[in-house]
């Protein structure tokens, strides 16, 4: 679950050599996004979180599986009959993901969007569905069974009823694509929250990086550490408050889509990357692989790190992060 109170921005309003910060919340996309910016003046900083918005709605428009017009929904729709051709951006999109589900092992895969909604987070599941219906669940999923054609830039679909969704990339893909776009308009420092991926560059205007607290996730209303943020991007994911429990064991709402079964022994997991659709798509690979195996897959990537929290309060980090520079040592044990 991406969670927006995971991520807390810790911001300062304050006037220093004729900077300010501007900030704007609303919901897009269904979720929480949150613009704030540094700018001269009010017009340059709403001018600024005006393209931002833009963007989003750009994109949204792109890659949107619930929308009937989009690409995505055009992919969808001709599973199993012929290619759809997309935009550059998209069809790169798309190959990223690819990618990224052959790093995790397909831990991540954009055809997840085929399962079947076997599992329910609502308190209206009594009982755990049969192995049968587990596997039967992912028979469609399979990011194998898309087909790319680099020279048309197509996407297709190889079986009738496969499903693409973005959701687990499109957010931080956004974030990023928002960085770019303000970049390009001379805004040298904000931060993009898109529902909980975080995009930040530049400074506030004393000269101090932007900060984010992560959050406990035993006690949501603690924060448990505090990270400047410099030119680089972090998202946190987390199963505490979507999850059911069958003979004792706790079964959280990340399913795996090659083996339909949740993911278990997890709580929160807090990735560090440069590009925010990296830090993304890593959280859902880290929850998957478990605690030994989530840290071995960071740790043999470059510029990635990753802060994991057991579902018995125990706090794990990747090899980049000292987490006594934060008065938390690895044993921590996160309390209520």
């Amino acid at each position: 679950m991406k969670n927006y109170l995971a991520i807390l921005c810790v911001l300062f309003s304050i006037v220093s050599l004729g900077q300010i910060i501007v900030k704007r919340k609303l919901v897009m996309m269904t979720s929480p996004f949150e613009m704030t910016v540094v700018a001269k003046d009010t017009t340059e900083g709403n001018k600024y979180i005006d393209a931002a918005i833009a963007e989003v709605s750009r994109i949204e428009n792109l890659v949107s599986d619930w929308k009937p017009q989009t690409q995505i929904s055009d992919v969808n729709r001709n599973a199993g009959i012929k290619p759809v051709k997309v935009d550059t951006e998209i069809f790169q999109l798309i190959q990223r993901a690819i990618k990224v589900s052959k790093l995790t092992d397909g831990a991540f895969d954009i055809s997840y969007a085929a399962m079947d909604k076997i599992w329910k987070f609502d308190g209206s599941m009594k009982e755990m569905p049969s192995p049968e219906a587990i596997k039967k669940s992912v028979e469609k999923v399979g990011y194998e069974k898309i087909i790319l054609d680099e020279k048309n830039e197509t996407v297709f679909l190889q079986d009738v009823g496969m499903k693409l969704g973005l959701g687990g990339i499109a957010q931080g893909f956004i974030a990023d694509k928002i960085k770019i776009r303000l970049t390009a308009m001379g805004c040298t420092s904000a931060i993009a929250n898109v529902s909980g991926d975080i995009a930040a560059w530049g400074k506030q205007p004393d000269g101090k990086p932007w900060t984010i607290g992560i959050v406990n996730p035993m006690n949501k209303t603690k924060i448990f550490a505090t990270f400047p943020l410099v030119d680089s991007a972090v998202e946190t994911s987390g199963t505490y408050e979507k999850y059911v429990v069958f003979n004792g064991v706790r079964y959280s709402h990340i399913i795996n889509p090659k083996t339909g079964y949740p993911a278990q022994g997890i709580v929160s997991v807090t990735i560090f990357a440069k590009q925010t659709e990296m830090a993304d798509v890593m959280a859902k690979g880290v929850f998957l692989h478990g605690v030994e195996g989530g840290l071995a897959l960071v740790n043999q990537l470059k510029g990635i790190e990753c802060i994991i929290i057991d579902d018995k309060g125990k706090v794990y980090t990747s090899k980049g992060i000292s987490m006594e520079q934060f008065d938390i040592s690895k044993e921590h044990q996160l309390k209520n």
